[in-house]
C-alpha cells in the first residue's frame, strides 16, 4: 500500500554542468538551496540577501545586470542606522557612505557574475508588496519603519509577468545564453493569514506557469509542491511550523540534482559526499600510522578532483594536517 504521493520531477533538457555558474536570488529558501549547491562545489553567486516579492527581486537583478546603483532618495535612516528600501536589512550601517559603497561593490560583483552565469534560480516568496505611501514604490524590506509609511498591496499575475519581462529582456541583451529556473518558496507567510497566504502563493504559481510557457529557456522547479504534496507532513517542518526542516530541504535538493545535473555530475556528488565525511572524520589518535595512511589516501582523492572543481582549500588544510601529524 502507498501512503504518500511522491512527486517524480521530470529530467530537464537543459542540464547543468560542474563548470556552470549559478546565481540564486529570492526568499530564504533560495539561500538554503544556494548553500547546498555550493557545498557540492557548484559555483554559486548569492549577493542580495533575502528578498520575497517578484518586483523587488527583478529590480535587484536589473541593478546587477546594468551595474546601476539605487538613487539617493531610496536611502533612509532610523535610530542612527542607514538603509536602502530596495535592499535587505543586512545592508545597513551607521555610516551612509559605507553603506552606499557596500551596495555599489555588491552590485559590481553581481554584474561580473551575471555576465557569465549559465543559470539564474529565482525563488518567489510572496505576492504581497509594501509600497511607500509618498512614492508608491514597492520596497524589498520595510526596515522596521512605521506601518503608516506603507500601503500593503497584492500583486497580480500580469504585474508579475510584466516585471519579469523587463528583467528578462535586459538579461538576454547582456547574457543571451543564460537560462532561468523559477521556484515558489514552500515557506508559508502566516502573518498574511493562512487564507491570504494561499492566495499569494497561487498568484506566484500561476505567474510561474505562464512565464515558463511563454519563454522556452525558463523552467519551473516544483519545490513548493514537493513539500506540500509529496512530503505533506508536519514532521518535515521546524518547530515554528513554517520553515522546512534540514531533511526536507535535503530531499528537495536531491530532487533538484536529479532533474538538472548530468550523469557525470551525479557521480561526482556521490564521491564528494563520502570525501566530505572523511574530511570531518575525528580519529582517536591523530598520530597513528593508520590515520596517516588514511590522510594520504584522502589527499590523493582530492588531488584527482582538481581538474573538475576547486579543492585547493581542502588540499591545503589536509596537507598541513599531514605535516603536523608526521612531525
Amino acid at each position: 500500500m502507498d501512503f504518500r504521493t511522491e512527486l517524480h520531477t521530470r529530467p530537464s533538457e537543459n542540464k547543468l554542468l560542474m563548470s556552470d555558474k549559478v546565481l540564486t536570488i529570492g526568499s530564504c529558501f533560495a539561500d538554503e538551496m544556494a548553500f547546498r549547491l555550493a557545498e557540492n562545489k557548484i559555483q554559486i553567486g548569492n549577493y542580495f540577501g533575502t528578498v520575497f516579492n517578484p518586483v523587488s527581486i527583478h529590480r535587484l537583478l536589473m541593478f546587477g545586470l546594468k551595474k546601476e546603483t539605487p538613487s539617493a532618495k531610496t536611502y533612509s535612516v532610523h535610530d542612527g542606522v542607514h538603509f536602502n528600501f530596495y535592499f535587505h536589512s543586512s545592508f545597513s550601517s551607521t555610516d551612509k557612505n559605507e553603506l552606499a559603497n557596500r551596495i555599489q561593490n555588491t552590485i559590481a560583483k553581481a554584474n561580473s557574475f551575471l555576465r557569465t552565469a549559465s543559470r539564474i534560480i529565482i525563488t518567489y516568496g510572496t505576492s504581497f508588496v509594501y509600497k511607500l505611501t509618498d512614492t508608491g514604490e514597492a520596497v524589498a524590506n520595510c526596515h522596521k519603519m512605521p506601518s503608516t509609511d506603507f500601503n500593503k498591496y497584492l500583486l497580480t499575475q500580469p504585474e508579475i509577468i510584466e516585471s519579469f519581462e523587463g528583467f528578462y529582456g535586459t538579461l538576454k541583451s547582456i547574457n543571451p545564453a543564460c537560462k532561468i529556473i523559477l521556484t515558489v518558496s514552500p515557506v508559508r507567510h502566516l502573518k498574511d493569514t493562512i487564507e491570504l497566504n494561499a492566495v499569494s502563493k497561487s498568484i506566484l504559481r500561476i505567474a510561474c506557469h505562464s512565464i515558463s510557457n511563454q519563454f522556452s529557456d525558463v523552467e519551473y522547479f516544483p519545490a513548493y509542491e514537493i513539500l506540500l504534496d509529496d512530503l505533506r507532513d508536519y514532521r518535515f517542518y521546524k518547530k515554528d511550523l513554517i520553515h522546512p526542516t534540514e531533511e526536507a530541504i535535503d530531499y528537495i535538493c536531491e530532487k533538484f540534482i536529479d532533474s538538472y545535473f548530468d550523469k557525470s555530475a551525479k557521480i561526482f556528488f556521490t564521491e564528494w559526499s563520502q570525501i566530505k565525511k572523511d574530511l570531518n572524520h575525528k580519529p582517536f589518535n591523530i598520530k597513528s600510522e593508520s590515520h596517516q595512511k588514511f590522510l594520504q589516501s584522502l589527499l590523493l582523492k582530492l588531488e584527482k578532483l582538481q581538474s573538475q572543481v576547486d579543492v585547493s582549500k581542502e588540499i591545503e588544510n589536509l596537507k598541513s594536517s599531514v605535516v603536523i601529524h608526521q612531525l
